[in-house]
């Protein structure tokens, strides 16, 4: 396996360790009898991730997204595309966001309909990519689709760190607004994906 591979793959693997941090264990599991023997390690692992977590978390998340695209270039630059990596890059990229997003939604820090809604847009545009590379057809991404991915990003890290540093001096919701206009890029975004490449798909069929 190349390095660019072992990337991709760091970032899957990093999405359970993300998880960890971002969603504390559920009281189910804190009182259950079956592990009552290890409850005042987990009760402190617990208070830990509780106080500290989200900064861990946004942390893991920033590294983790800051890798989207280096192994794509260290593919490209050593000439080690494959399909391996071809397969495993977007489902990289959308675990991490998706898990984001649904931990958020967990922990009614989000709109579920906002995840829906960047969660829809997603499988709409794989699904179209897997239609047009079926007919042998490439689809890059678009300059919508990188804005699209930064305000995901950015998005996500506020509302990870609740606003800090904003929340020491302004009550303004920073990562509310962020969050909409995510939103509404991804929206278009998904519009424009579509629009330009409609044409792949063969109503006749």
């Amino acid at each position: 396996m190349n390095l660019a591979n072992k990337i991709t793959l760091s970032r899957i693997f990093i999405v359970p360790i993300f998880m960890i941090f971002v969603v504390p264990f559920p009281d189910w599991v804190l009182e259950s009898g079956y592990l009552k023997f290890i409850n005042p390690q987990l009760t402190s692992i617990n208070s830990f991730i509780i106080n500290y977590g989200n900064y861990i978390a946004a942390a893991i998340f920033v590294v983790a997204a800051s890798t989207d695209g280096v192994d794509g270039y260290i593919a490209r630059k050593r000439k080690q595309v494959t399909r391996f990596g071809k397969f495993l890059d977007p489902i990289a990229d959308k675990l991490l966001v998706t898990a984001a997003l649904i931990a958020l939604v967990q922990r009614s820090e989000l709109s579920g309909w906002a995840a829906m809604i960047i969660i829809s847009r997603e499988l709409i545009v794989t699904g179209l990519r897997l239609v047009a590379a079926g007919e042998g057809i490439v689809i890059s991404a678009s300059a919508w689709g990188k804005i699209k991915t930064i305000t995901q990003m950015v998005a996500i890290v506020a509302a990870l760190i609740k606003n800090f540093p904003f929340s020491l001096f302004t009550t303004f919701q920073f990562d509310r607004y962020v969050m909409l206009i995510a939103v509404l890029v991804t929206i278009y975004s998904g519009y424009d994906y579509i629009a330009k490449n409609i044409k792949v798909i063969d109503y006749k069929n």
